[in-house]
């Protein structure tokens, strides 16, 4: 009997293990405030797979955790530079840009300086 049970607790946890697909990683990601964190988090998010996104106004990366059944870097990259910012791997287009609150506009140095 104990060696039933043993054999039937290893299955239980081979098989929740086998369905584990999240993975976690961090991405560096370019913005300068409030205003930007809510976008980065809510593009991030709104990303199907993605289950979780937390960006740091400080060090400007992005902590994801993601089904990778679902989704990839390179499409969550894609997602937040959609909205205006620049990743490691996508830049934002120009027109996207723009789009983003004048306080927001990281790339220019009166940004950065105001925050």
């Amino acid at each position: 009997m104990k060696q039933f049970i043993t054999i039937l607790a290893l299955l239980i946890l081979n098989v929740t293990f086998a369905q584990d697909k999240n993975a976690r990683a961090t991405i560096e990601v370019d913005g300068v405030c409030g205003m930007c964190k809510k976008r980065i988090e809510t593009a991030a998010v709104k990303t199907e797979g993605v289950k979780s996104a937390v960006w740091s106004i400080q060090t400007h990366e992005l902590a994801l955790i993601y089904d990778e059944s679902k989704t990839n870097l390179e499409s969550i990259s894609e997602s937040i530079a959609a909205v205006g910012h620049d990743t490691q791997a996508v830049k934002a287009s120009d027109e996207a840009y723009q789009s983003i609150h004048g306080c927001c506009q990281y790339r220019k140095d009166e940004a950065k300086a105001g925050h």
